[in-house]
């Protein structure tokens, strides 16, 4: 998938701590997808880190431009909060 960073999620991605080869592991093999709105793709997996936590990497793509762009992405503990059950 071709795509690139808004220049808020750059920043969101240093800020929080979210090594950029990891947000394209996870839009490479993401364990959710689904749409937020008709721009707005959401993109999630839960990965644990190095301190041994389980997180959710949320990563929201606007899909409605050309290439794709992420707009922003964050990692949150809130697992149940925002895990879609099937």
């Amino acid at each position: 998938m071709e795509f690139e960073f808004s220049h808020h999620a750059l920043e969101e991605s240093k800020k929080r701590g979210i090594p950029l080869e990891l947000v394209e592991a996870v839009l490479a093999n993401p364990q959710q997808v689904f749409k937020q709105n008709e721009a707005i793709t959401v993109y999630q997996s839960q990965v644990t880190f190095d301190n041994g936590k389980k997180y959710l990497i949320r990563i929201f793509m606007n899909t409605m431009v050309d290439p794709k762009k992420i707009v922003t992405l964050y990692r949150t503990s809130q697992i149940k909060r925002y895990w879609r059950v099937e």
